[in-house]
């Protein structure tokens, strides 16, 4: 039997982090999310987008670890936000009430994509 796998990258620049996460996000992988959103709160990072383009699959525990993220990254004055998740977890979002965590951008406000420079860096 193999284990999920999940990648987790990190690109930051100032105050400001990009995370992209690739893979499944489960009970195995959920903690990797935690700690790498739980170091960009510590490392006083205030605005952190989490880019979920290439997630394949995110159950009740990933859900938990953005949920837990979230709530101390608002108690700290932080932002963290969801972009391109996949249309099922889009959904399970949207349902429990969590739509909040998710990045809106205005209606015709072109690509929407998180802005990235050359290099990966924001």
């Amino acid at each position: 039997m193999a284990f999920p796998q999940l990648n987790v990258y990190r690109y930051e620049r100032g105050t400001r982090a990009l995370v992209t996460l690739a893979g499944e996000i489960d009970l195995t992988t959920a903690p990797q999310v935690r700690q790498a959103l739980a170091e960009c709160l510590s490392e006083g990072v205030r605005s952190i987008d989490v880019d979920l383009t290439a997630v394949t699959f995110c159950d009740a525990a990933g859900l938990n670890a953005f949920l837990l993220a979230s709530r101390f990254a608002t108690e700290a004055g932080r932002t963290l936000r969801l972009h391109y998740p996949p249309q099922s977890m889009a959904r399970v979002i949207e349902i429990t009430g969590s739509g909040f965590l998710l990045h809106s951008s205005p209606a015709g406000a072109g690509s929407g994509r998180i802005p990235v420079a050359p290099g990966g860096v924001l």
